[in-house]
Formats: structure tokens, C-alpha cells, sequence
């Protein structure tokens, strides 16, 4: 069986951790009897020297890069596991044409970055870093922080609705706030069930909110989003939030936008930051005095680390025993398959080798298969979608095989895939996750 095949396949698979991981976690890979290596201190030099020393066939990663040449140097690596939900910091492209899964762990850290958005949110109208450092340097200002706005009763605009907006939305309904949304996905049904308010654009959020807040994926297509146009319809005195990924926003315009409308801004991200826990980090946006900035923490609690950890754990095992990837991020949804050959056969040896090799001289190019075994183990069902022209001569050969019970061809109407690893974006509305 498959995981049967999987279990003598990866025995002694070797894992390497190049990020901080929980100690219960790595236990639990070496348990299973794979080889662990672990060190979270490597720059990109010494990293990609250890990987091309260790060849380890899985790779997981927390803020470290994993750019094109790394996972060229790397033939042994077959999956990659981003230990949180973005996975901008990997190259998926060159991952997908080299057949290295790519998988994330979606969700785990969404009540530890809606914590930290609130806060910053009440950080910023408090202005409590700044009451903070006066104390700190002994002056007492009481007259200087005493005339903050409040929240009770204004509109939040969430740009963006997956996991963690929605773990937003329920933290500043808490607050007393309405919620605006845009999200591609979201459907104006699934708003009323969040008792959120659907918005058609992202522009509409930004002219409508006295809070906005960012919880986008980075994407080709998100990249620069909050730009100049953006801040331009944002409401004068209002208050800016992002945790998501620096590069959504267009940071001169944003400066703009502080100097201009006295917008207030509550970033944990930025353009350009260090991937490295520690370093010297220099920037316009983050010296501004209406700027509130923490250092990409989001994800950092204990409680994220330990459910991310769990779950990158959970991908790793499952790829062991199974092949299987769960939260697969490089899976194609569609392949451009013409016909779907299926085969039912008995369960010998070499029946599916025999078909493979007439699909190879018929030209015909694989694009998905699978193989299930009836009960008993005598029979079995092969379904191979591919992309060739289809000739009788062709599917004869096939058939003229003494353990083949039936052939039939049928051409592909649209693409559909037999596999369901793709993750949804993370964007997409998940209205069952949590509870209004």
C-alpha cells in the first residue's frame, strides 16, 4: 500500500531545521526514526554550506530565505516547510520546477497576530510607548497623554479576511468598533454571518474606516497596494495598521500620508527588514514620530510557536508515511490533461509498468495518476489523465496485457484535479473558523 511504500522509502529521511523549533517538536521527528539537524544560528552562507553538506531531503524554515540557487544546490530537497502562514520568503517557482513541495501551516499563528494588531491599535491612539519612555527618563507628562481619541463606536476597515482578519474582526467588535471589509472572496452572505460589513474595493475601506489594517498575502498583485492612491482616500487624523508583509505598502506615500494628514500608523512590518533576528535596520518610515514599530513579532508567542511547530511537525510525518503533503502551496489546481486513461486490472506486478510504457510510445504525456485497490487486493483501478492524441492502436496495446480487465479513454471536458494538497489563499473567507 502507499504507506506502506512510504514507510520503506523514508526511513531515516533527514530533516534540517534552520529556525527556531520547540524541543517537544524535534522529539517527535526523531521518534518517528528520522535524523534531525538543527541550527538556527547560520547566515545564508553557512546555511546553504550545511545544507549542500547534509543533504537532507526536508527543509523546515521560520524568517529564513530560501532563494532560487539555494534549492538548485540542493537535489536531494523534496519538501520545503514554512513554519507559519506566508511563504513569500521561499522561491515556489523554482521549487515547483525542480518537484520540490512547498507546504505551510495556515491559521496557527492567527490569534497571536490579531493580539498584537489590537494592541498596536490601542498602542497608537494611547500613544503608550511614548508614555513609557517619559516615565522611563523620569518626567512625568500627564498633561501631554491626555487627549486620545478613544475607540468605543468607530469604524475598522480590514483589507483582507482570512484567519487572522478574522480574528480582528472579533477582537474590535470587542472594542465597540464596526468592521469594514474587502476581500476578494468574501460574498455579502458570508459578511452578515461575521457581522462585518462587505466593501467593493480596498479604496472604499480607506475612505469609509478611522482605522485601517492590512491582512493580505504578498503577492505579484498585492505588492505595492497601499499606495498613494490608497492613502489619498484615507480619512485625515486616521490610524494605519499593517502586520502582514512590508511590501504591500508603498512606504514614500505613506510618509506622505504621516507628514501630510497626520495619519498614525502601528507597523510590525517593513520594507526591507532584516531576515536575521538581529541587526542594524535603517528607515524613514520607522524614525517618524507617528510611527508606532515593532520588529515583525506577530507570530512570536509561545502559544503560535507551539500550534506552528505542531504543525509543521504534522506535514512532515504525514509526507513520511504517505508522500502526501498537506497545505501544499505548488501543487498546480488545474493541468492541461486531455483524456483520463482508465484501467481496471488485477493487482499484479508490472501491470501499471506495462501501461506506462505504451503511454510512453504513444507519446502520451503523464499529468496525474492514481491507482485504488479494491477490498481483498485482487483487483484495482488505475486513472491516468494525460496529454496526447488518442489512437485505437495505441489503447489495443494497452489492453493486450493478461492481468488488464477493461480500458476505456475519455476526453477531458475541463481540467480537474484528482489531488486537493492546493492551499486556499489566505484571503480566502473561512466563515466556520471562529465564532461571532
Amino acid at each position: 500500500t502507499q504507506s506502506t511504500w512510504g514507510l520503506c522509502l523514508f526511513v531515516n529521511m533527514k530533516v534540517f531545521i534552520a529556525d527556531l523549533f520547540s524541543s517537544s517538536g524535534i522529539d517527535r521527528i526523531r521518534a518517528a526514526s528520522h535524523e534531525v539537524i538543527y541550527n538556527d544560528k547560520l547566515n545564508a552562507q553557512q546555511l546553504k554550506d550545511a545544507l549542500v553538506e547534509s543533504k537532507p531531503q526536508v527543509l523546515i524554515v521560520r524568517s529564513t530565505k530560501i532563494p532560487a540557487d539555494l534549492i538548485q544546490a540542493l537535489p536531494s530537497l523534496e519538501l520545503i516547510v514554512r513554519a507559519g502562514a506566508g511563504y513569500d520568503t521561499i522561491d515556489v517557482r523554482e521549487a515547483s520546477r525542480r518537484g520540490v513541495f512547498v507546504a505551510n501551516c495556515p491559521g496557527k499563528n492567527a490569534a497571536a497576530v490579531a493580539e498584537l494588531t489590537i494592541g498596536l491599535m490601542v498602542s497608537v491612539d494611547r500613544r503608550i510607548a511614548d508614555n513609557v519612555s517619559e516615565l522611563r527618563a523620569g518626567r512625568w507628562e500627564k498633561g501631554q497623554f491626555c487627549e486620545a481619541d478613544g475607540l468605543y463606536g468607530k469604524t475598522i476597515g480590514l483589507i483582507g479576511f482570512g484567519n487572522i482578519g478574522q480574528e480582528v474582526a472579533v477582537r474590535a467588535k470587542a472594542f465597540g468598533l464596526q468592521v469594514l471589509v474587502w476581500s476578494r472572496s468574501l460574498k455579502d452572505e458570508q459578511a452578515k454571518r461575521f457581522g462585518v460589513i462587505r466593501k467593493s474595493s480596498p479604496l472604499a475601506v480607506a475612505a469609509e474606516s478611522d482605522i485601517v489594517s492590512v491582512h493580505i498575502a504578498s503577492t505579484n498583485e498585492t505588492k505595492g497596494l497601499c499606495g498613494a492612491e490608497f492613502f489619498n482616500a484615507m480619512k485625515p487624523n486616521s490610524v494605519f495598521l499593517n502586520t502582514s508583509r512590508g511590501d504591500i505598502v508603498d512606504e514614500n506615500a505613506l510618509l506622505h500620508a504621516l507628514n501630510e494628514k497626520n495619519i498614525k500608523a502601528g507597523l510590525d512590518v517593513f520594507k526591507g527588514e532584516p531576515s536575521a533576528k538581529k541587526g542594524q535596520f535603517e528607515s524613514a518610515v520607522t524614525k517618524h514620530p507617528n510611527v508606532y514599530g515593532t520588529h515583525h513579532i506577530g507570530a512570536s508567542t509561545r502559544q503560535a510557536e507551539n500550534a506552528i511547530g505542531d504543525e509543521a511537525v504534522r506535514i512532515v510525518l504525514k509526507y513520511a508515511l504517505s508522500g502526501e503533503v498537506p497545505n501544499c502551496v505548488n501543487i498546480a489546481d488545474n493541468t492541461p490533461a486531455t483524456h483520463m486513461l482508465t484501467i481496471r486490472h488485477y493487482d499484479r506486478v508490472g501491470v501499471l509498468a506495462h501501461v506506462l510504457d505504451q503511454m510512453r510510445r504513444a507519446n502520451w504525456n503523464v499529468q496525474e495518476m492514481e491507482n485504488l485497490v479494491f477490498q481483498g487486493a485482487e483487483a484495482a483501478c488505475a486513472r491516468i489523465r494525460f496529454i496526447g492524441s488518442v489512437d485505437d492502436e495505441a489503447v489495443e496495446a494497452i489492453r493486450n496485457h493478461p492481468d488488464i480487465l477493461a480500458v476505456s479513454v475519455t476526453a477531458m471536458a475541463q481540467p480537474s484535479p484528482f489531488f486537493s494538497y492546493t492551499q486556499r489563499p489566505a484571503t480566502e473567507a473561512r466563515p466556520a473558523a471562529v465564532q461571532i
